[in-house]
Formats: C-alpha cells, structure tokens, sequence
C-alpha cells in the first residue's frame, strides 16, 4: 500500500503568501473604510459626544449616591426669577444663575443632575460650572476662583433638556466634602421659551442672577439675589459601597419654613450633624424631598406625594431607606366635617400602605413619622375638632399598624405635654404649625440612629 506523500515545503509557500496577500488586501480596505468613515464619526462626535472628552475613571470600587436633591415642581408665578429676567414667555435668556448648595456625604468625584420635569419647553443650557463658595458659605455670590471647573454632558458643554426630562452630567475629579456647600453656575444664552419652568422655591437658600455669561466669574458683582433654586435638582458622589441615603418625603415642616435662611438648619439638616457626630452613621446621605404646601393625596404645591414617589425617591442614586412624615396639608384642606376627614384620614392611610409597597419592592425600608400637632392653627383647626380626630386616627394608625419598618414619633417629640393638641411653645415659629430651628432640632433628635444601621433584608421582604 503506497503511503500518501505528504506535500513538499515549497507548494505550501504559495498558500501562505496568497494567505498574506489577502490580509494585507483586507487590511488596506479597512483602513480606507475608516478614513472615508472619518468624516462621518467626526460629525457623530460634534452632534453626539464630543471627540477626545477628558474621561474620568473610578477611583475606587464604589456606587453612585445622591448627597443632596430639591424636589422639582411647576414654579408658580410668584416665584419666578424676578424682573428683568423673566419676560413673556421667556425666562433667563441670556442670563447668568449662581446657586449654592449643601451636601450630605463626600466623595472624589461628583456630577450633577438637572430637571425640566415641569417645563413648558425644552431647556437649553449653554455652559455650567462647579465651584467651591467664597468662605464655604452657602448663598454668597462669590466663589473661590481656582476650583471653578466647567461641568460636560456627554462629553459637550451645553446640553438640552427635553420637556419632562432631566439630564445627569459627566463624572468630575473634584473633591466634595462632607456637609459642606457646592456653588452650580449656569449660563442660558437663548434662555428658556416659556413661563412654565422647573424650579425649588423652598430653598431657603440665595442665589444670584446677572445678565450675560459669567460661569466663570469669581463674583457676580451688581447680581440680582432671589432665594430660589431653578433647574438644578441632585448632586451625586461616587462614594464607598458602604454609604447610602435616606430620603425624606414631606412638605413645608421638611422644607424648612420657620428655618434661617443660608443656615441649613430645617430638620433634616441637623438630622444629618448628628449622623455625622457618629462614627457608625457617618456614611448616610440625607436628602430632602420635601415642598411647602405639598399633599399626599392630591396636587397642591408640587405634585402629590403618592404620584411623585418614583421619581423623588426610587430613582434616585443610593436609598436604601424612606422616611414619610407628610399628610397635614390633606387634613387641613379638607372640609371640615366629620365625614370629610372620616375619609381623608382613610385615604392617606391607604396611600401610606401603598407607598410601602412600592418602596419595599425596591429593597427600601420605610419609616412612618407621626403628624405633629397644630391646634390653634387658624387656617387647619376647627372648632369641632374634626381635623384633631383625623390627625390622631392617622397617628393611631401609624403607631399600630406595623406596616412601617419603624415608626418615628414626631408628635410626642412636639406636643405641649400641658395641651396635646398643639406645639411646645418653645418649638412654635408663630403660627402654630410651623417650627422654629429649636423645634426642628427636637424633630431631628427624635429619629433613631439606630435605624440607619445597614442590615441584611428580613426573609420575604417586600412581598407585601
């Protein structure tokens, strides 16, 4: 049997030249795909993500989360940017808006995210930078000239935001420490077509506006103050994987009326010193999603908190805990009678159940706060008491219930021990509904520490 001669060294030449040859071939029409190609990815780049952006990289293992927020709303006429920087139909155009802001948690790098949830047209920002305040005070006008950094989205620096849309900015190297104020400066050069926009009025906190481009000023000298935030609605860090946020769902008790202006001391504020005091609780972001006149059941000032809780607490960066103290604005604007508050009380209980069951379907624990006194309120109480019944029925319901994964209890913490049904004078700003910074801080003090220790889930958590 002949055996099959294997073939010579030399016929197996031409193949592998021929082999070559057709990579060389391929490689040359690859190359000339990319050059004709190169126009086309430059103008992608010019439309999309602008070509060579700095590319900034983790510097640790870590996660997103928010270290501060402003629960965004229709801004009513009133609390537009005053004269001249709001016309018919147009707002900021060609308009300079310096903000300053207070943070939670720190982290190395940070972005920032904007709203246009609420406005009547798309957004346009021109430019945007961060900075550190003059004297790290909060409401200044003025910014230390060598930490301005310009701010990017994808890579550009100015951005559109689509009507009901917000836009989240590239990640920064630049240092945010913690429970420390952040200057955001914008600049809109065509302004915003419509008197419709997105912004904080509760801010308790100033900001400045000046006609024409000044981002990178280190002072707004000659700006007009107004004590708003527009558009600018979460600060986040990229921090351990060990912190996280609580978020806080209220109305104008959260918001911080009857609080010193540029102070930072509503209830929130100072919860956060004393997480911060702890060595165990120093990693827990805070974050106020609170709007004066707000309601759980219905629209009122902002959006209703049973319809605002995807957006104002499940997305955003980090929650891992929820407290709900809101629902005397539903009371107090219901009629005053029996009936009335009868079923106004029925409804928030339910829709409390309800916002459980959808911030427990995302692994968030949830905190039921006790609504807090206001007889002798002229506008809420009623001779009758019908609206003191609801008050302690919800109250009754949040105590006993055990639908919440504690309860905090605001009304002990407040009530006049000599009358019960109204504010400890020393804690009431005035009117018999709101509190002074001394009250908040009762407010702040009565929320455990312990309930901010990071747990594994119980076995069937949110099944229910």
């Amino acid at each position: 049997m002949r055996r099959a001669r294997p073939y010579p060294a030399v016929l197996a030449q031409p193949a592998e030249r021929m082999s070559q040859l057709v990579r060389v071939m391929i490689a040359a029409v690859v190359a000339v795909a990319v050059v004709v190609a190169a126009p086309a990815f430059s103008a992608l780049g010019a439309q999309g993500r602008a070509q060579d952006p700095a590319r900034v990289s983790p510097k640790m293992a870590g996660h997103w989360v928010n270290t501060w927020v402003s629960m965004p709303q229709l801004t009513e006429p009133g609390n537009l940017p005053p004269a001249p920087f709001t016309q018919d139909n147009l707002v900021l155009a060609d308009a300079t808006l310096r903000q300053t802001v207070h943070t939670s948690v720190g982290g190395q790098q940070m972005r920032l995210r904007f709203s246009n949830a609420f406005g009547g047209t798309a957004l346009p920002i021109t430019q945007v930078t961060i900075a550190l305040p003059a004297g790290g005070q909060a409401g200044v006008s003025a910014v230390l000239p060598a930490t301005i950094r310009p701010v990017t989205f994808s890579g550009r620096s100015s951005v559109v935001v689509p009507v009901g849309a917000q836009v989240v900015s590239d990640p920064l190297n630049f240092t945010v420490t913690p429970r420390s104020n952040l200057t955001v400066t914008l600049y809109l050069a065509q302004g915003q077509n419509s008197n419709n926009i997105t912004s904080h009025p509760g801010s308790r906190t100033s900001s400045y506006l000046l006609a024409g481009d000044h981002v990178g000023a280190a002072d707004l000298v000659g700006a007009t103050r107004t004590d708003h935030w527009y558009f600018l609605s979460g600060v986040e860090v990229w921090s351990k994987s060990t912190t996280a946020a609580v978020a806080v769902v209220g109305d104008s008790l959260t918001d911080g009326r009857g609080s010193t202006t540029n102070m930072n001391d509503r209830w929130p504020d100072q919860l956060l010193d004393r997480l911060h005091a702890r060595q165990d609780t120093a990693n827990v972001a805070v974050l106020n999603q609170a709007a004066g006149g707000n309601r759980v059941l219905n629209d009122g000032l902002g959006p209703n908190a049973l319809g605002r809780l995807d957006r104002d607490v499940l997305a955003q960066s980090g929650v891992e805990w929820l407290i709900l103290f809101e629902g005397v604005n539903d009371i107090g604007t219901a009629e005053a009678t029996q009936a009335a508050q009868q079923q106004v009380a029925a409804d928030l209980i339910t829709a409390y159940d309800q916002m459980i069951v959808r911030a427990h379907a995302h692994g968030i624990r949830v905190y039921g706060a006790t609504l807090t006194p206001f007889g002798a309120n002229t506008a809420y109480d009623d001779a009758q008491g019908f609206r003191e019944a609801a008050r302690q029925t919800v109250n009754d319901w949040i105590r006993t219930s055990r639908r919440f994964d504690a309860v905090i209890d605001l009304d002990r913490a407040t009530r006049d021990p000599a009358n019960p049904r109204q504010l400890l004078p020393a804690y009431d700003v005035g009117d018999h509904l709101h509190l002074n910074p001394t009250g908040y801080k009762a407010i702040a003090d009565a929320v455990p520490s312990r309930l901010f220790h990071r747990e594994p889930l119980p076995w069937g958590f949110g099944f229910d």
